[in-house]
């Protein structure tokens, strides 16, 4: 069997293969942040692809916490419910569901990617977004305002309820967004945090936050549901956060039960020239995992078989996430099995359209 194909276990779960589907933005809710058929669809047609691990998009713990105000949100316990029969789904085709929890910080109260992406007003159902500091992403985003002490408390607080929820839901993986130059990276980050503060300045001060709603979210979850982490392993900008401080990152997560880094990059300002090319952060993810020994996923450009296979054979991850490949081929994983050799369970359903790829 290939490596991409064998099972992985973290804690009490094993997946059966290292194809995880990774989070991605779908801003197809409506003004509640409640799933709706949509994401059922998408989801649980990604899992009848073959992957072992379907993660839900960026879902916000509080309604601030949204980039847009169609986007996932899990602040309530009508958020578990909605997501309830989504998860009971992914698991009937033998995958499992997984949630990314996330606050967007400065990066809220825009318009969905298709309609422009500038700010909406609050008759549209925008909100006034919350960050470090109270500086706008760009000049066509919300002037955020800065979180006080307490503010940063119920944001803990928030990602601590929600991870609750998560597992009431039926979540069997929990992921914290701290990337993409959404909150939390907006903390690392020196390019945006100015704070002077507890929370601001030193590497110490400007992870606090990483750190303290790792913490809260590792305490809120039952030993065996595994923790993972989506960072941005670099800024692309002089002076931003960097591979470096992404690895000191690493190996504190790792002290507080963390149990695989999502290694992604970017995001935190508007002008970083990020050089894209296939595979072009899985030198990130092979970074991490030797230098901290914990486990580590790649993402990003990457497309083919024997691409993701080379990835985990040469030991640069455990595992790969995939997004546009996904959405283009949603049975990209059965297809990727077929060419490397493996004879893979299909849906019943499907088990005719086998033959046929058998015969390629």
């Amino acid at each position: 069997m290939s490596k991409l194909f064998s099972p992985l276990t973290f804690r009490d779960l094993t997946l059966k293969n290292r194809v995880f589907v990774s989070p991605m933005c779908q801003y197809s809710c409506d003004l509640d942040g409640l799933a709706t058929p949509w994401h059922l669809a998408h989801l649980g047609r990604m899992a009848m692809g073959g992957a072992s691990l379907v993660f839900t998009e960026a879902a916000a713990v509080t309604p601030v916490g949204r980039i847009s105000p169609h986007d996932l949100g899990i602040w309530s316990d009508a958020h578990a419910l909605a997501l309830a029969p989504i998860t009971d789904f992914i698991k009937s085709t033998g995958a499992v569901a997984g949630i990314q929890l996330a606050h967007a910080g400065r990066k809220g109260s825009t318009e969905v990617p298709w309609r422009g992406g500038q700010a909406v007003t609050k008759e549209q159902g925008g909100y006034t977004p919350v960050a470090p500091s109270a500086v706008a992403f760009s000049p066509t985003y919300p002037t955020p305002e800065a979180l006080t002490a307490d503010g940063i408390a119920r944001v803990v607080d928030a990602f601590a309820a929600a991870a609750k929820r998560a597992v009431a839901a039926g979540f069997e993986v929990i992921e914290l967004h701290a990337a993409h130059g959404y909150l939390i990276h907006q903390f690392l980050s020196p390019l945006i945090n100015q704070r002077d503060d507890a929370w601001g300045g030193d590497f110490d001060g400007r992870t606090k936050l990483a750190i303290d709603v790792t913490a809260a979210v590792r305490s809120a979850l039952p030993h065996g549901i595994p923790l993972f982490v989506r960072i941005s392993a670099t800024d692309w900008v002089d002076g931003g956060w960097d591979l470096a401080q992404s690895v000191r990152l690493a190996a504190k997560l790792r002290e507080l039960g963390v149990d695989l880094v999502d290694c992604s990059s970017g995001g935190a300002v508007p002008n970083a020239k990020i050089p894209t090319a296939l595979g072009y952060q899985v030198k990130f993810a092979e970074t991490v995992k030797r230098e901290v020994g914990i486990a580590t996923g790649a993402v990003g450009m990457i497309t083919g078989a024997e691409q993701a296979e080379a990835i985990l054979t040469s030991n640069q991850a455990d595992a790969v996430l995939l997004a546009r490949a996904l959405l283009h081929e949603p049975n990209w994983p059965l297809h990727a099995a077929a060419q490397l050799g493996d004879d893979v369970a299909w849906p019943k359903p499907f088990e005719r359209a086998k033959k046929i790829e058998s015969a390629r």
